[in-house]
């Protein structure tokens, strides 16, 4: 396909994956009116957390039921249920009824994540995927930027509930577009195809304890109270049942092979995980720290991720053409890692005298840094998989990226709590305190990323799109093994 009609393709595609990048961030302008309108103040984070558990719980379904039964019905039906959740929340009554179809819309939500990737992995080759990368970083910037600033100026201008009902003329454009445009390679049928039910169950009980978990802990509820000690339990328990029910499903939902095929795949995901951590975490306490510290105006808050978002978008397009240009990629993901350390120590050196002209130069070194691991990893992942199994593969990606985000919100959000009292929660030396601790954990964490970036596999990239169906070589075989010239499904 034309690289043009590739691109004209994936705009559909990415148009879908925006809508549910920005309603993960655009609800939180909109929840003072939301709270003024409808009550129930006190189950005020239900509406994020019921959003982020069914996206989580609900990806990896989707990537099965993609891979199973034709990825672009499968994304079209998400499409569809996010609208339906849309519209239900943008017409909810009460406090009650608004979570419950924020759980629907982030049912839907999962399938747009898992389903997006897929639909990349399976029209561009990771060789060429590189001329495709800003795109996908563009979307990503302008999820997390646009959210905050899009949700208050639809709020204060239309109301609440059109931040949910904008969400309606986009994903129609979005279902049309991809109707008439989107185009997969033909692949072998699926036989006697059956879904693990039994493995969904336990992976959506395990991922919700774990999200639950990570959500409460540490501001909802201690660390060691049941109510944390308990979707603990669960999901140490859930794992190994899941691992066991997915060894010997037929059609398993995350197949083993996957992980257990080339060693980069759970590396590339283990960095995403780490990204995830720490961009969750930023983007949380970055304005915070301009807001309170440097006295910028909560207005434009999104804005102030501008100097991190931007780089971010630049870095991706400068690794994705030099990866298409000579195949080599291992470098960009650890520069990435350690640029993300540097640029997470310098952050943690920022006090109450700090100016946001070299704030800013901190968040470019970070941003850059995210730019290079993000994109480049997510390459790494689907090159390492077949094209039978890329949406269980992408769906395991995006549950990573999710959990990383969870995990990062719940850590950085106790070791601010025990940092700042609640009574001086409003002092510039107090945050400041608090920040610099979420600073220095996402350097740990950015330095676990550059350990394993650096025990990635560089192996070829597949290059042309008729090789787009064949497996990455696994590390067991070599290059000449005639079983790799087979066509999967």
């Amino acid at each position: 396909m034309p690289v043009a009609n590739v691109r004209w393709t994936l705009l559909g595609v990415m148009l879908a994956m925006l809508l549910g990048m920005l309603d993960g961030n655009i609800v939180g302008t909109a929840m003072p009116t939301i709270v003024r309108d409808l009550g129930g103040l006190e189950h005020i984070s239900w509406v994020v957390t019921a959003y982020t558990l069914t996206t989580a719980i609900a990806a990896p379904i989707w990537g099965k039921l993609g891979d199973l039964y034709g990825r672009k019905q499968i994304f079209q039906a998400s499409i569809v249920v996010f609208l339906v959740g849309s519209l239900l929340s943008g017409a909810a009554q009460s406090m009650v009824q608004l979570i419950g179809f924020r759980a629907l819309q982030g049912i839907g939500a999962g399938g747009l994540a898992a389903g997006a990737m897929a639909l990349i992995g399976t029209l561009v080759p990771p060789r060429e995927r590189g001329r495709y990368q800003g795109m996908t970083a563009s979307v990503m910037a302008v999820g997390v930027v646009g959210g905050p600033l899009v949700g208050g100026l639809v709020t204060g201008h239309l109301g609440w509930r059109w931040a949910f009902y904008a969400n309606l003329p986009l994903g129609l454009v979005a279902l049309v577009w991809i109707q008439l445009m989107l185009r997969l390679p033909a692949t072998a049928p699926r036989t006697r195809a059956r879904v693990d039910w039994a493995g969904a169950a336990v992976l959506a009980a395990t991922t919700g304890a774990l999200v639950l978990a990570a959500t409460w802990a540490g501001t909802t509820y201690a660390w060691t109270s049941w109510q944390i000690l308990t979707p603990a339990a669960v999901t140490v328990a859930g794992l190994p049942v899941f691992v066991a029910l997915e060894r010997r499903a037929p059609e398993p939902l995350l197949p083993p092979r996957v992980f257990t095929g080339h060693r980069n795949f759970p590396l590339a995901t283990g960095l995403l995980l780490a990204v995830g951590v720490v961009l969750f975490g930023f983007s949380l306490y970055l304005p915070l720290f301009q807001q309170t510290v440097q006295g910028a105006t909560a207005t434009g808050s999104g804005l102030l991720l501008l100097p991190m978002m931007i780089p971010v978008v630049i870095a991706s397009n400068i690794a994705g053409k030099v990866m298409s240009r000579t195949g080599r990629y291992k470098v960009f993901p650890v520069l990435g890692a350690v640029l993300l350390t540097a640029g997470s120590l310098a952050l943690a050196t920022m006090d109450t005298g700090t100016s946001r002209l070299l704030a800013g130069c901190w968040m470019v070194l970070a941003g850059l840094g995210m730019g290079f691991m993000m994109q480049m990893a997510g390459t790494v992942a689907q090159n390492s998989v077949e094209l039978r199994d890329m949406g269980a593969a992408m769906a395991a990606v995006n549950l990573f990226r999710t959990l990383g985000g969870s995990l990062g919100v719940a850590v950085f959000g106790s070791l601010f709590t025990r940092a700042v009292p609640a009574a001086a929660v409003v002092s510039p030396a107090a945050v400041v305190t608090g920040v610099r601790h979420i600073f220095l954990t996402a350097a740990v964490v950015s330095a676990v990323g550059v350990l394993l970036a650096l025990a990635l596999k560089e192996v070829p990239l597949r290059g042309k799109p008729a090789e787009a169906v064949r497996p990455a070589v696994p590390e067991s075989k070599s290059a000449g093994d005639p079983s790799l010239d087979e066509v999967t499904g």
